[in-house]
Protein backbone atom coordinates (compact mmCIF):
# COMPACT_ATOMS: atom_id res chain seq x y z
CA UNK A 1 0.00 0.00 0.00
CA UNK A 2 1.28 3.45 -0.98
CA UNK A 3 1.96 5.79 1.94
CA UNK A 4 1.14 9.51 1.56
CA UNK A 5 2.44 12.39 3.62
CA UNK A 6 -0.48 14.25 5.18
CA UNK A 7 0.04 17.19 7.56
CA UNK A 8 -2.41 18.14 10.26
CA UNK A 9 -4.93 20.58 8.66
CA UNK A 10 -4.72 22.83 11.73
CA UNK A 11 -1.02 23.39 11.08
CA UNK A 12 -1.94 25.91 8.34
CA UNK A 13 -4.19 28.10 10.49
CA UNK A 14 -2.89 31.61 11.12
CA UNK A 15 0.08 31.31 8.79
CA UNK A 16 1.84 33.51 6.27
CA UNK A 17 3.46 31.89 3.24
CA UNK A 18 4.81 32.88 -0.16
CA UNK A 19 4.28 30.21 -2.81
CA UNK A 20 6.26 30.06 -6.05
CA UNK A 21 4.20 29.57 -9.18
CA UNK A 22 4.97 26.44 -11.15
CA UNK A 23 3.58 24.98 -14.38
CA UNK A 24 0.24 23.29 -13.62
CA UNK A 25 1.53 20.10 -15.26
CA UNK A 26 3.91 19.67 -12.29
CA UNK A 27 1.16 17.89 -10.31
CA UNK A 28 0.15 15.56 -13.16
CA UNK A 29 0.23 12.03 -11.78
CA UNK A 30 0.21 13.19 -8.13
CA UNK A 31 -2.59 12.09 -5.82
CA UNK A 32 -4.97 14.89 -4.86
CA UNK A 33 -5.08 14.93 -1.07
CA UNK A 34 -7.51 17.71 -0.28
CA UNK A 35 -10.17 19.49 -2.33
CA UNK A 36 -11.52 22.57 -0.52
CA UNK A 37 -15.06 23.89 -0.67
CA UNK A 38 -13.74 26.98 -2.46
CA UNK A 39 -12.25 24.85 -5.25
CA UNK A 40 -8.59 24.85 -4.26
CA UNK A 41 -6.75 21.55 -4.60
CA UNK A 42 -3.88 20.46 -2.37
CA UNK A 43 -1.06 18.00 -2.94
CA UNK A 44 1.32 17.28 -0.05
CA UNK A 45 4.85 15.96 -0.30
CA UNK A 46 7.63 15.48 2.22
CA UNK A 47 9.20 18.69 0.87
CA UNK A 48 6.14 20.94 0.90
CA UNK A 49 2.69 21.75 -0.40
CA UNK A 50 1.37 22.23 -3.92
CA UNK A 51 -1.81 24.30 -4.17
CA UNK A 52 -3.90 24.74 -7.32
CA UNK A 53 -6.25 27.71 -7.02
CA UNK A 54 -7.78 30.72 -8.68
CA UNK A 55 -7.54 32.83 -5.51
CA UNK A 56 -4.51 33.86 -3.45
CA UNK A 57 -3.93 36.39 -0.69
CA UNK A 58 -6.09 36.38 2.42
CA UNK A 59 -7.54 32.91 2.92
CA UNK A 60 -9.82 32.49 5.92
CA UNK A 61 -7.27 32.92 8.72
CA UNK A 62 -4.06 32.85 6.66
CA UNK A 63 -2.13 35.03 4.23
CA UNK A 64 -0.79 33.05 1.29
CA UNK A 65 0.73 34.94 -1.63
CA UNK A 66 1.76 33.60 -5.02
CA UNK A 67 4.95 34.84 -6.69
CA UNK A 68 4.13 34.56 -10.40
CA UNK A 69 6.18 32.96 -13.12
CA UNK A 70 8.01 35.28 -15.50
CA UNK A 71 6.56 35.63 -18.06
CA UNK A 72 3.15 35.50 -16.42
CA UNK A 73 0.79 32.66 -17.29
CA UNK A 74 -2.57 33.71 -18.80
CA UNK A 75 -4.66 31.21 -16.85
CA UNK A 76 -6.51 32.37 -13.73
CA UNK A 77 -5.90 28.96 -12.17
CA UNK A 78 -2.36 28.83 -10.81
CA UNK A 79 -0.21 26.17 -9.20
CA UNK A 80 1.98 27.27 -6.33
CA UNK A 81 4.56 25.37 -4.30
CA UNK A 82 5.88 26.20 -0.83
CA UNK A 83 8.34 24.21 1.27
CA UNK A 84 7.10 23.40 4.78
CA UNK A 85 9.66 25.71 6.38
CA UNK A 86 8.19 28.71 4.49
CA UNK A 87 4.98 28.70 6.56
CA UNK A 88 5.40 31.34 9.26
CA UNK A 89 3.10 32.21 12.19
CA UNK A 90 0.64 35.06 11.70
CA UNK A 91 -1.44 37.11 14.11
CA UNK A 92 -2.85 40.63 14.30
CA UNK A 93 -0.96 41.73 17.41
CA UNK A 94 2.74 41.11 16.79
CA UNK A 95 5.03 43.16 14.57
CA UNK A 96 5.73 40.40 12.06
CA UNK A 97 5.91 42.14 8.68
CA UNK A 98 8.20 44.39 6.69
CA UNK A 99 7.90 45.85 3.21
CA UNK A 100 9.97 45.29 0.09
CA UNK A 101 9.72 47.68 -2.86
CA UNK A 102 10.74 47.10 -6.45
CA UNK A 103 11.09 50.62 -7.85
CA UNK A 104 11.63 49.52 -11.45
CA UNK A 105 8.41 47.42 -11.46
CA UNK A 106 6.60 49.88 -9.17
CA UNK A 107 5.49 47.10 -6.83
CA UNK A 108 5.44 46.65 -3.07
CA UNK A 109 5.00 43.43 -1.09
CA UNK A 110 5.10 42.50 2.53
CA UNK A 111 7.34 39.78 3.91
CA UNK A 112 7.52 37.96 7.23
CA UNK A 113 10.33 38.63 9.70
CA UNK A 114 11.19 34.89 9.68
CA UNK A 115 12.03 35.10 6.00
CA UNK A 116 15.75 34.22 5.76
CA UNK A 117 16.26 37.23 3.43
CA UNK A 118 15.20 39.73 6.11
CA UNK A 119 18.20 41.97 6.76
CA UNK A 120 16.66 43.59 9.88
CA UNK A 121 16.83 47.07 8.30
CA UNK A 122 13.16 47.57 7.39
CA UNK A 123 10.83 48.35 10.28
CA UNK A 124 8.58 45.52 11.46
CA UNK A 125 4.88 46.29 11.74
CA UNK A 126 1.58 44.63 12.62
CA UNK A 127 -0.72 43.41 9.83
CA UNK A 128 -2.88 46.54 10.13
CA UNK A 129 0.08 48.93 10.05
CA UNK A 130 1.61 47.00 7.15
CA UNK A 131 -1.61 47.23 5.12
CA UNK A 132 -1.74 50.99 5.70
CA UNK A 133 1.89 51.47 4.60
CA UNK A 134 1.36 49.29 1.50
CA UNK A 135 -1.47 51.57 0.40
CA UNK A 136 0.67 54.67 0.94
CA UNK A 137 3.61 53.19 -0.97
CA UNK A 138 1.40 52.06 -3.86
CA UNK A 139 -0.07 55.55 -4.15
CA UNK A 140 3.41 57.09 -4.18
CA UNK A 141 4.57 54.58 -6.81
CA UNK A 142 1.64 54.95 -9.17
CA UNK A 143 0.26 58.46 -8.74
CA UNK A 144 1.89 61.80 -9.50
CA UNK A 145 -0.67 64.27 -8.11
CA UNK A 146 0.98 64.21 -4.67
CA UNK A 147 4.26 65.54 -6.16
CA UNK A 148 2.84 68.89 -7.34
CA UNK A 149 3.26 70.24 -3.81
CA UNK A 150 7.03 69.71 -3.90
CA UNK A 151 9.71 71.77 -5.59
CA UNK A 152 11.35 68.85 -7.33
CA UNK A 153 12.85 68.18 -10.75
CA UNK A 154 13.13 64.41 -10.34
CA UNK A 155 9.89 62.77 -9.14
CA UNK A 156 11.44 59.29 -9.24
CA UNK A 157 14.21 60.34 -6.84
CA UNK A 158 11.73 62.07 -4.53
CA UNK A 159 9.44 59.03 -4.71
CA UNK A 160 12.31 56.72 -3.72
CA UNK A 161 13.43 58.96 -0.85
CA UNK A 162 9.93 59.23 0.63
CA UNK A 163 9.22 55.52 0.24
CA UNK A 164 12.54 54.57 1.86
CA UNK A 165 11.58 56.71 4.85
CA UNK A 166 8.27 54.82 5.01
CA UNK A 167 10.12 51.49 4.97
CA UNK A 168 13.00 52.23 7.29
CA UNK A 169 11.51 54.62 9.88
CA UNK A 170 8.44 54.86 12.08
CA UNK A 171 7.66 58.38 10.82
CA UNK A 172 4.20 59.03 9.43
CA UNK A 173 3.78 59.94 5.78
CA UNK A 174 2.81 63.46 6.83
CA UNK A 175 6.01 63.85 8.88
CA UNK A 176 8.10 62.59 5.98
CA UNK A 177 6.45 64.90 3.46
CA UNK A 178 7.07 67.90 5.75
CA UNK A 179 10.79 67.06 5.79
CA UNK A 180 10.94 67.21 1.98
CA UNK A 181 9.16 70.58 1.60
Amino acid sequence: MEKFFRPNPNSFKNTFCVFSEMPVETVNGMKLQYDSKSGSKYYYTNLGMYRVSNHWGRLANSKWRLEPLDPATPSKIKLGFAPWDHFYPDNALEELYYLEVNFSNKTVNYQHKNNPNYDKKAILRTSFETTKRIKQVRNLLTLTSWARYFDCNDIDLLRQQIINELLFTTKTLEEIKKEFH
